[in-house]
């Protein structure tokens, strides 16, 4: 059986399934029908975007803001696509706006030998260039179905964000902490600086939400803050 095209989350927000629960967009609908998209996965995962819009009975016209949580190949490597489907231009953190722009991705955690090949070898571009309208920073509010809250949770990039919707309570975590078989954090030389992403993601256990959606795994529905905050306490003991 074919996987759903969308999963919905809460009222107005599904989450898009682009590969499987390995890697996920998402979608936000307004009241009045217009259209936020965020992340859009890989270089193939552009028309699964688009087709999501018609899961859900909206078209690329209703489209109105694009959001990227960071400029890694598996989040921006759709967003060309999705840009000229739509005719909008990204969201991005400052931090990682100019590789959006260059298409290439910020650099990985050279503390781990990993980290330094895959530099090496990928060193070029990543995904192609990804027209950027906002720069973004730590507490902006977007105006998105009732205020989509930026918070900053730097390490895993430059300008890596999770998004809260503190209208509904669900937390977009970003990459700064996956639910792949359970929560753990990315892959370590993957990030720009792994310590910071551990450091930075522990403002995720203190914000309040029912609902926590994560670009890599499922989401959590039971008491996904209390499961956050026991993940962080139990990382900080180890």
């Amino acid at each position: 059986m074919a996987p759903a095209p969308v999963v919905p989350l809460v009222p107005g927000i599904w989450r898009i399934p682009l590969l499987r629960d390995q890697i996920n967009g998402f979608i936000l609908r307004d009241d009045d029908g217009q259209v936020t998209l965020v992340d859009m996965g890989l270089r193939s995962s552009g028309p699964k975007v688009i087709a999501a819009l018609g899961a859900i009975g909206s078209t690329p016209s209703d489209v109105t803001r694009l959001v990227l949580t960071h400029a890694h190949p598996d989040h921006a490597g759709g967003a060309a696509h999705v840009a000229s489907r739509t005719g909008r231009s990204f969201d991005v953190h400052e931090g990682d706006a100019p590789y959006a722009r260059t298409g290439k991705a910020p650099p990985r955690d050279r503390s781990f030998l990993l980290g330094r090949l895959f530099d090496w070898v990928a060193g070029g571009q990543a995904f192609t260039p990804v027209p950027v309208d906002r720069e973004l920073t730590d507490g902006d509010v977007l105006p998105v179905a009732g205020g989509l809250r930026v918070v900053h949770t730097p390490g895993h990039s430059p300008g890596h964000i999770s998004l809260l919707h503190e209208e509904t309570r669900l937390l977009i975590t970003g990459d700064a902490i996956f639910n792949v078989r359970r929560l753990r954090w990315p892959i370590r030389a993957f990030c720009t600086d792994f310590a910071m992403t551990t450091r930075t993601a522990e403002v995720l256990g203190e914000l309040d939400y029912d609902v926590a959606a994560f670009t890599h795994g499922p989401e959590l529905r039971d008491n996904p803050r209390e499961a956050i905050r026991g993940f962080l306490a139990r990382e900080r003991a180890g």
